[in-house]
């Protein structure tokens, strides 16, 4: 991957978007100085006129009067992040450019993140199955051949909301590292029901090695998952433990037994399950870490100290099950908060990479 260029970012705000101006441009030109971009927050008369002249990487809010400029094609489209603050049912956009919706004010921050690395950093969509939400981004170090492999999965409570960008940020640090990154996007189970979202997973693990995948490494593959996701790739472990060589779990739900009683995320894992475990036990059977150990591959469990309590007690309870059940399992529990242990520059990071050195070794 090539060294970063010089980028700038344009926020285009619609006329009737319900947000504090103020608020929004603070936490833009907090990620605009964390990149060491150049960005501007505009509120133009003429959206449409915006869009095709606004330089570099752009997110646009539309207005009720410029939603219909979603789905036109213009130079703009593929350098354009749409955002919608509130949750919306799927909006289609223009092929090439994206649309974040439901993370509230806070959804300026992912989106000034995702349309800088898009830009700043490219990477290949590849398609592993025909649905929309079937597909990866592959990104590659310059000359490495024989390349192990980072598999990224993304957390959000298994909520629709929350997409691939998430993991953007380790991606670019693992290929800088001399990783191959496959960011997994997958149908959550929100929109789609639990056994497409699990099916998804394992079949984006499985194209690790195939098709336009092929050339990687697959004695080395390293499969990340933050949060919820975590669950994700601990179950397509215990189902193929062929398909990866070690995991890593980043705030791991890990528990999800324990995870309904207690209502993790606002009753998240029966929302996702479709149930508690009274009403589906055969899916918390095959969905639950805690009732497929041992696993059978190694494993790295991060578990920032300044998180949520209930995901502390839950990797400890995890790694002592594990280990108990034979599995070689490494727990680090360093400074910081959720979101810490997917943030590069972070001790939770270095930390957790130098677990994952070790293991690879």
């Amino acid at each position: 991957m090539s060294e970063p260029s010089t980028l700038s970012v344009s926020v285009l705000i619609g006329h009737g978007v319900v947000v504090d101006r103020d608020l929004l441009r603070d936490l833009a030109t907090a990620e605009f100085a964390a990149f060491g971009i150049d960005g501007v927050l505009r509120e133009p008369d003429d959206f449409a006129a915006a869009l095709a002249e606004a330089p570099g990487a752009i997110v646009a809010l539309p207005g009720p009067a410029d939603r219909s400029l979603m789905t036109v094609p213009g130079d703009h489209t593929e350098r354009t992040v749409w955002l919608d603050i509130t949750a919306t049912v799927p909006v289609d956009v223009t092929d090439g450019a994206e649309h974040h919706q439901g993370r509230g004010v806070w959804g300026i921050t992912w989106a000034v993140r995702r349309a800088v690395h898009r830009m700043r950093y490219p990477a290949r969509r590849i398609a592993y199955g025909p649905e929309p939400d079937q597909w990866g981004e592959l990104r590659l170090p310059d000359g490495v051949e024989r390349l192990p492999v980072a598999v990224l999965l993304h957390g959000g409570f298994w909520r629709s909301i929350w997409n691939a960008d998430l993991m953007d940020a380790l991606a670019v640090d693992l290929v800088a590292r001399g990783f191959a990154t496959w960011n997994v996007e997958y149908r959550r189970p929100d929109r789609h029901g639990w056994s497409n979202t699990t099916a998804d997973v394992a079949a984006g693990l499985a194209a690790v090695g195939t098709g336009e995948l092929a050339g990687l490494d697959t004695s080395r593959i390293v499969a990340f998952g933050h949060s919820a996701s975590s669950q994700l790739v601990v179950r397509a472990a215990a189902d193929a433990p062929e398909t990866v060589n070690l995991l890593v779990s980043l705030a791991g739900i890990l528990d999800l037994e324990e995870g309904t009683r207690r209502r993790i995320g606002d009753g998240a894992v029966s929302a996702a399950l479709g149930g508690g475990l009274s009403d589906v036990p055969e899916v918390y059977a095959a969905a639950d870490p805690m009732r497929r150990l041992p696993v059978g591959v190694p494993q790295v469990v991060v578990q920032g100290r300044q998180d949520g309590p209930d995901l502390v007690d839950m990797s400890r309870r995890y790694v002592r099950a594990a280990m108990e059940a034979g599995d070689k399992v490494e727990l680090l529990e360093p400074p910081g908060n959720h979101f810490d242990v997917i943030d590069p520059g972070s001790v939770a990071w270095a930390q957790t990479m130098a677990a994952v050195e070790r293991m690879l070794a």
